[in-house]
């Protein structure tokens, strides 16, 4: 079985060389950026599986690394746990919606480190599972591809982003169920994590706009949550 490759990006060496260390001891193949332009390049060169992104970086900083990494095709299914010294909601939300799976805010734990990165790469092997034993879905018109993370209506792609994909991915799947906002977050990013129902509703509302006509089948039940209507 061969080792996951993780992507170490911060700009201080102490971090870099603690977080090596202790990912190293644990197995993984390890490799490091201390810039935004060398995470760009070292993504692609290495190709981890998971890259640790701390958001203030030198030169390009870690929300427009995250945006170029999901931009492009080679590098776009690679997972990223953001690090952040900053308490603003708003850049955390920002990185979560340009598609990271995860953040942790310094100081931190080496051991919730690994734990959250061993989250991470476990579910993304079992969207991968799940995706491989139903690729399509269709609705009418709409058509969502999993393995391809591709949505078309009527043979015209929709451009969604990571989050919106996996919020239209999983209301179709269970058409006709309602699900709470709290639901909807577990679901497609892992138990407890920390997005506020507001987030949830403004992807709901990019999502609806984005799918025309059949943005109408995203029902709001009030005071409960959101279904995708079976018909």
């Amino acid at each position: 079985m061969s080792k996951s490759k993780i992507l170490v990006v911060d700009d201080e060496e102490d971090i870099r060389e603690l977080l090596q260390y202790n990912l190293e001891r644990e197995g993984f193949l390890v490799n490091l950026a201390g810039s935004g332009e060398q995470a760009v390049k070292k993504a692609s060169e290495f190709d981890p599986e998971l890259i640790l992104l701390d958001l203030m970086l030198p030169g390009i900083d870690g929300l427009d690394v995250a945006k170029k990494l999901k931009m492009n095709p080679d590098t776009a299914n690679i997972s990223i746990i953001m690090l952040t010294a900053k308490g603003d909601e708003t850049d955390i939300v920002t990185g979560l919606e340009l598609g990271a799976d995860d953040y942790i805010t310094k100081p931190f734990s080496p051991k919730v480190v690994l734990a959250r990165i061993k989250a991470v790469l476990r579910r993304k092997t079992t969207d991968h599972s799940e995706a491989s034993n139903k690729e399509i879905i269709k609705h009418n018109g709409l058509r969502i591809h999993k393995g391809m993370r591709s949505v078309h209506i009527d043979d015209t792609a929709v451009d969604l982003t990571y989050s919106q994909f996996q919020i239209l991915d999983y209301l179709i799947s269970h058409a006709g169920w309602v699900f709470t906002r709290t639901q909807i977050v577990d679901a497609i990013r892992g138990d407890d994590y920390p997005v506020t129902d507001r987030s949830v509703d403004t992807q709901i509302v990019g999502l609806r706009k984005k799918l025309g006509t059949y943005g109408k089948y995203i029902e709001t039940v009030r005071g409960v949550g959101y279904r995708f209507r079976e018909k």
